[in-house]
């Protein structure tokens, strides 16, 4: 039955269509009778007054109207020097006691705590090794946000630091770095 009706619609589909189908040409409309639109006026010359069709204005009138005026710049005063800072102990002789940060690439903002606007501080716990690269971290206090203490320790492990100094030696050390989120 299916198959019957899907013929009977083919073969009207066939019979509608070769009858819309002829071999003559369509008509094609001749235009060149009349256009359909009006031709632009020939070009004025570009010395002649009014050239644009509009009037010119008066030279009273233009003297007349308000105008507005800056005021003259002045010019911003010269900056200070900066001041040289004072001379200090070179940092591989000075020892120090624990790492300090060089490179901190900033932490990203987790998309669900920033959607439900959880903001804090995490006080992540770095363990430098002596060429300035982490070796081990973890949190130290938490910000009561387990994605914000996720992306904390994910961007402490890309910074670079300048490690502890003992005799003037580059030595494994420990730091606490705090890193805030706020909205």
């Amino acid at each position: 039955m299916i198959a019957a009706a899907v013929l009977v619609g083919l073969v009207l589909f066939l019979i509608v269509w070769s009858g819309q189908r002829s071999n003559a040409p369509a008509p094609v409309r001749a235009t060149a009778d009349r256009p359909d639109f009006a031709p632009l006026p020939a070009p004025m010359a570009g010395n002649a007054d009014g050239a644009s069709g509009m009037e010119e204005p008066d030279e009273e009138a233009l003297a007349e109207r308000p105008r507005l005026e800056e005021a003259p710049r002045r010019e911003a005063p010269p900056a200070p020097a900066p001041v040289a800072p004072a001379p200090t102990a070179p940092p591989a002789m000075a020892d120090s006691a624990s790492p300090s940060p060089i490179s901190r690439p900033p932490p990203r903002y987790p998309s669900r705590a920033l959607r439900m606007r959880e903001t804090g501080t995490v006080r992540v716990l770095v363990a430098v090794g002596a060429d300035g690269v982490p070796t081990d971290v973890s949190v130290e206090s938490s910000s009561q946000s387990r994605d914000l203490d996720r992306a904390a320790l994910e961007a402490v492990r890309k910074w670079r630091f300048r490690p502890a100094q003992r005799g003037g030696q580059p030595v494994a050390g420990s730091v606490v770095v705090p890193i805030e989120f706020r909205l």
